[in-house]
């Protein structure tokens, strides 16, 4: 919209063929639209989504559609003269009525009986019953087209308006009488009433006053008033009683036909939009215009009011509008349990602990004129609780605000005088301060008299301010928000937030502040600490902040919450919008658009259960998994992504369910108590993989077992070095008459003269004397060599034998246990008494999932400690160093002895912290959680930084970087190796230390110049590749000083331009020779990238060659005179190609014409010519092009929110922090 729009708060825009036609659905949040194209388009205007379309109608527009008041119904009517009444529901239409003549204008339900209204061209107004699909009245008397026609809402009346100049009432009470049984059928379509008319409608008043046509006439909607609305420019204010109707005033304004007029449902309003491209406001009680609202190309053809909200929707040539005049927020601010709040434009308390009632503490200006408050909002000084401080501001007058300073409290009626001033904005900022932005951009801070104590200049250009805690002030530039330090006059910090903070709402200790904007959520610290920002499809209302630090936060449609870190859900879902006051122990008050107050309990057992498991309050997650209901797979599944399944194994019940959560994670104990209880072969099998990818070889052992897989029992006594276990399947397979078992068993234990007997025993005696030969078996050669007198055995055995003989194993199993370190079971971790007697740990991570904070219990033994090694070295001598082990406290007497109980000093043993968990308390750059193996937190970190929405291309690099940390020592067999990260500062014992970097500066520099020999040479679609995988790896690297940062950040800006020059040569080599203008196009684009001279001077000499040869030669004219003026490098290597360039511009300057007109413009200057990366081509001078937020390449607007084709990374036009390569 442009013009006098400012106070049009649009709440949803669509961009369609010319409307025609609108309604409201009575309760739910749908529009119907009916287009000149014949189309009936239904939208949600909450969300602005179009839900389904309607195209039955034939031959042109659609002019008139209504709902029905509670039947999933509505009625449409058009230009093929065909009133069609659908069903919504079934999304079809259920029936047609055929009874005028011509175009039909407007249809319409009646709120109460079963009829519809229709107005026509052929000069009539139609009845209907609906469900008897019958006309039963005709109503003749215009002698012109019918243009529109509506019942009243309570009385048995019809207004209807034509181009006869006439606004006609008729009283409809006869049809009433006659047809109110539903059912009773009417005269029908082919009666003579219908030519005739008939006596059950009649004509009550004729109202005659305009010049020319009328194009729409409407009822009040409950005093007895008419407006109306014509061609002669005019709107005309009727008044009728019983027996007359006169004219009561005419409003000039517009200055072209007045499409339709309407009464405001609420206010004391006139809207009227007209072919002038205006919708205006009039006062209906002062009768003079209030407002204007223009759109530059669109006339307006129909407008329309919700029968119970505020909306009001137009439609014009390009689509339609829903907007409301003024803001429906009531004003509200509570501090403790009492809410300060604005009602009926007076100023009250009321005290939410004890009753909803109000005490009245001023009264408030008087609002500018009927449309428009003026109200905008309410602050409480939390700073000062010995008083009651309140800053009312106001919109009107260019921007006011009244200053309330009363006592503190206040239990009755009083009437606090006001002190007033000018502002564009007002907070307080203390006790007894307060700020004021005044018109020109500076900020006055005042006391409470209202007196100048000191002006100052904000850092930056400010459009308004917020509360941003004592003795500070949230400045407000677009989407920038700064927090400015009022007494050190500094900057603390700034955050953005898409599409700009419009309320800003601090928790009650002032800890935690949320940022809102139309659809966007930020969540901070009280010095701007970024916590989480989250995006909404639906409009964000309201919030507030409950006692744990929860953010509840209503939606247009929802109660929603957000955890600090990011977790966040759907409480439950809203019939009306509500804006939350407060929260406090589960009760949430709100304010609904009536202004009235309300009380509910809230069910806040989903996110008290998530917050107990971020805080690791283990007893609370219990306790809400229990009581508050929480169960099934989003529960399950939450406890899965946060890393805690034994919690969720603790909590389930189905066995299927358990076995797969157990094995998922890998709880072998767990999961075999289920596989035993469900007995099933595919649950041993899948069991037995895991456990012996975890190495527990007592289950494997019983898995094969179960399933009597010999073959892999003795390969897993084999491989575990269980000899004695070897020969007992060796003596089963010979029980179950397997020979190739018994002969693969022999083969494993090494004997051999079992081999020979097996090998005799099925016929192969060759093979059994050879092998008692080779292995100087006596008691077996002579035998076997008689059966095989013929054959000379000793001829076939190699002159160099080695036996057959297994390794010997290293380790045995023992009677202990042999298997790897497992996972703790749950039935230890949840046993019934840690949750009730609450017993800690004792060392933090020996035993998951119990509070920290709670008591120790009085065990002589820690558990998780004696089944270890009680041998603990823990270097050096405790207690000395630093320490002070030396205690001279003089002669202290004789103590008595006590035995020394060496479990209390494990007790109070602490795990030191790792390498990784060391240097990321040092420095959080994504190098250093990559190194740190935190893939996902680093990705989250680019997301903020870069606007990272594409991560696949990280993952190798990610890969690389974190293996290049790594270094593992091999140890002995079935022990796990050693770990040690490679560092390239400090040491593992030392606090300051960071990790080894794969992606250091100089390595991102060599693969560059790499990829540089790559585009001299000619490979360009291999440099494209080296480019852009520099480009990808830049983020993972680390600025030790600022001219490696400098260098890092040119390199970004060299790896998209050459990036962009090797797609644009890629893409011009795939085209067919026949696409001459392209070919020239693309080439014209290589010479605008900033490449090195030496490649510069390339891309113009290819141009130059490419524009010549398809006889371009005015552009080819250009390119060679750059290479002729242009500094290029050595001119040794230049200067061939220079002496050519200069014949071919004396050449083409003969020539002076192009033969292909291509998107380039040679005239301009090389640096004014942008090109889209996106589409590779020009961005037009006027056009104010979009970036990546990473790599800074340029796109038209049509690309915002897709993946930047240069860098694959980044999201174009995101609004981002910025990429960081060393620290702050």
């Amino acid at each position: 919209m442009a013009g006098s729009n400012s106070n049009m708060l649009v709440k949803c825009e669509t961009k369609s063929n010319r409307v025609k036609g609108l309604s409201f659905h009575p309760k739910l949040s749908w529009i119907l639209a009916s287009l000149h194209n014949g189309t009936i388009q239904l939208w949600d205007y909450r969300i602005g989504s179009l839900i389904d379309k309607f195209e039955e109608h034939e031959g042109g527009p659609v002019r008139g559609v209504c709902f029905h008041l509670s039947q999933p119904l509505f009625v449409s009517g058009g230009d093929d003269y065909k009133i069609k009444v659908w069903n919504y529901k079934l999304r079809r239409c259920i029936f047609t009525l055929l009874g005028h003549l011509d175009y039909i204008r407007t249809v319409e339900f009646h709120d109460e009986y079963p009829w519809i209204l229709s107005a026509s061209d052929d000069q009539t107004i139609r009845i209907w019953n609906w469900q008897s699909r019958s006309c039963i009245a005709v109503l003749t008397g215009h002698n012109h087209y019918v243009m529109c026609a509506h019942f009243h809402p309570k009385e048995d009346l019809v207004v209807s308006a034509s181009l006869d100049q006439t606004v006609r009432v008729w009283d409809t009470s006869g049809l009433r009488d006659k047809t109110v049984a539903i059912g009773t059928p009417g005269p029908t379509s082919g009666t003579s009433n219908d030519v005739f008319g008939t006596s059950d409608a009649v004509v009550k008043y004729v109202l005659e006053g305009h010049d020319r046509g009328v194009n729409w006439a409407s009822f009040h909607p409950t005093l007895p008033l008419i407006v109306s609305g014509a061609d002669d420019r005019l709107v005309k204010l009727w008044r009728m009683n019983d027996t007359k109707a006169w004219e009561v005033d005419t409003l000039r304004g517009h200055f072209n036909n007045v499409s339709c007029v309407m009464f405001h449902p609420k206010k004391e309003l006139i809207l009227s939009n007209s072919e002038d491209r205006t919708i205006r406001v009039w006062d209906v009680t002062k009768r003079t215009g209030i407002h204007t609202f223009r759109r530059e190309n669109d006339r307006f053809w129909i407008i329309t009011a919700h029968r119970t909200s505020n909306l009001i929707a137009v439609g014009h040539d390009a689509g339609m509008v829903v907007f409301k005049l003024d803001c429906e927020r009531p004003l509200a601010q509570t501090h403790g349990h009492n809410l300060f709040t604005v009602q009926e434009r007076e100023v009250q308390v009321m005290d939410l602990d004890k009753g909803l009632k109000g005490v009245q503490l001023g009264s408030c200006k008087r609002a500018s004129n009927a449309m428009t408050s003026g109200l905008k909002s309410l602050q409480f000084n939390a700073y000062n609780p010995s008083e009651t401080n309140i800053l009312i501001f106001y919109t009107q007058d260019g921007g006011c605000y009244d200053l309330y300073v009363g006592p503190s409290n206040i239990t009755s009626d009083t009437s606090i005088s006001p002190k007033q001033g000018n502002a564009q904005a007002v907070c307080f900022t203390a006790r007894n301060r307060f700020a004021v932005l005044q018109s020109g951009g500076s900020v006055g801070i005042y006391n409470l008299q209202n007196e100048l104590s000191k002006k100052l200049d904000p850092p930056v250009t400010t459009d308004y301010i917020f509360p941003g805690g004592n003795n500070r002030i949230l400045l407000k530039s677009e989407e920038k928000v700064v927090m400015y330090d009022l007494t050190a006059r500094k900057t603390v910090d700034e955050v953005s937030i898409a599409g700009g903070v419009r309320y800003v709402v601090w928790s009650q200790n002032g800890a935690y502040v949320a940022f809102m904007s139309k659809h966007n959520v930020l969540l901070a610290g009280k010095n701007l600490e970024y916590y989480h920002s989250f995006h909404e499809n639906i409009r964000v209302k309201s919030g507030a902040w409950d006692e744990n630090g929860v953010f509840i936060y209503s939606t247009l449609s929802h109660v929603k919450y957000c955890l600090p870190n990011g977790d966040s859900g759907i409480i439950h879902s809203l019939a009306n919008p509500l804006y939350i006051v407060r929260v406090h122990k589960q009760i949430l008050h709100c304010m609904d658009r009536e202004h009235k107050v309300q009380k509910q309990r809230l069910n806040c057992s989903e996110y008290l259960f998530k917050l107990a498991l971020h805080k690791r309050n283990f007893n609370d997650v219990k306790l809400w998994i229990t009581n508050g209901r929480l169960c099934g797979n989003a529960v399950i599944g939450y406890l899965k992504q946060k890393g805690f399944p034994e919690v969720a194994l603790h909590f389930v019940e189905d066995q299927q369910t358990r076995f797969n959560l157990a094995l998922e994670y890998g709880h072998i104990e767990e999961a075999m108590t289920a596989a035993q209880e469900l007995d099933e072969r595919s649950c041993w099998n899948r069991l037995g993989l895991e456990a012996l990818r975890q190495g527990n070889q007592q289950i494997v052992e019983m898995v094969y077992q179960k399933t009597k897989n010999f073959d892999a029992l003795s390969f897993l006594y084999l491989i575990t070095g269980n000899s004695n276990k070897l020969k007992k399947m060796l003596k089963i397979a010979e029980m179950r008459g397997d020979v190739m078992s018994r002969f693969h068993n022999a083969l494993m234990l090494g004997h051999v003269e079992e081999r020979v007997k097996i090998m005799a025993e099925m016929g192969q005696v060759p093979l059994a004397a050879l092998t008692a030969r080779a292995h100087q078996l006596k008691e077996y050669m002579e035998k076997l060599e008689e059966q095989l007198s013929s054959s000379d055995i000793l001829s076939q055995i190699p002159k160099r034998t080695v036996l057959l003989v297994p390794p010997v194993p290293l380790a045995r199993p023992g009677s202990g246990e042999a298997n790897w370190p497992l996972l703790m079971s749950t039935k230890k971790i949840f046993e019934k008494s840690s949750f009730e007697a609450a017993a800690p740990p004792p060392m933090p991570g020996s035993e998951a999932f119990l509070d920290a904070q709670e008591d120790a219990p009085e065990d002589t033994e820690a558990p998780g400690w004696g089944d270890e090694d009680n041998d603990l070295d823990l270097g050096g001598d405790m207690g000395g160093g630093d320490w002070g082990g030396d205690l001279d406290l003089g002669d202290l007497g004789a103590l008595p002895e006590e035995p020394v109980h060496v479990e209390e000093r494990g007790v109070n043993l602490t795990l030191g912290d790792s390498c990784q968990a060391k240097w990321l308390k040092k420095r959080r750059l994504p190098a250093d959680l990559v190194a740190a193996g935190d893939f996902e937190e680093a990705l989250n970190l680019l997301k903020r930084r870069l606007g990272l929405i594409n991560a696949e291309p990280l993952a190798p690099i990610f890969k690389e970087a974190y293996w290049a940390t790594c270094s593992s020592l091999t140890a002995l067999p079935q022990m796990p190796s050693l770990h040690w990260p490679l560092l390239s500062e400090g040491s593992a014992k030392s606090r300051d230390l960071a990790p080894k970097i794969l992606f250091t500066p100089q390595v991102i520099l060599d693969r560059a110049r790499e990829a540089l020999r790559m585009v001299t040479s000619g490979k360009f679609n291999d440099a494209l590749n080296a480019f852009r995988s520099v480009l990808q790896a830049i983020p993972i690297s680390v600025a030790n000083d600022a001219n490696e940062e400098r260098q890092l950040t040119e390199m970004i800006d060299t790896c998209r331009e050459y990036v962009n020059f090797t797609r644009l040569q890629v893409a011009s080599k795939k085209l067919t020779p026949d696409k001459v203008a392209k070919i020239l196009e693309l080439n014209s684009y290589l010479t605008v990238c900033k490449l090195q001279p030496y490649h510069q001077f390339l891309a113009l000499k290819s141009a130059m060659g490419a524009c010549y040869k398809g006889e371009n030669f005015v552009t080819a004219a250009s390119f060679a005179k750059r290479m002729v003026q242009g500094n290029f490098g050595p001119p040794d290597k230049t200067k061939e190609d220079v002496q050519k360039a200069r014949q071919v511009l004396q050449i083409c300057e003969q020539k002076g014409t192009d033969k292909h007109k291509i998107n380039f413009d040679f005239k301009a200057a090389v640096e004014d010519i942008k090109i889209c990366s996106g589409s590779l081509s020009a961005i037009g001078a006027t056009e104010t092009p979009i970036a990546c937020p990473y790599c800074g390449s340029l796109y038209v607007t049509s690309f915002k929110g897709k993946l930047c084709d240069v860098c694959q990374l980044g999201e174009i036009g995101a609004n981002t922090l910025g990429i960081q390569l060393r620290p702050i």
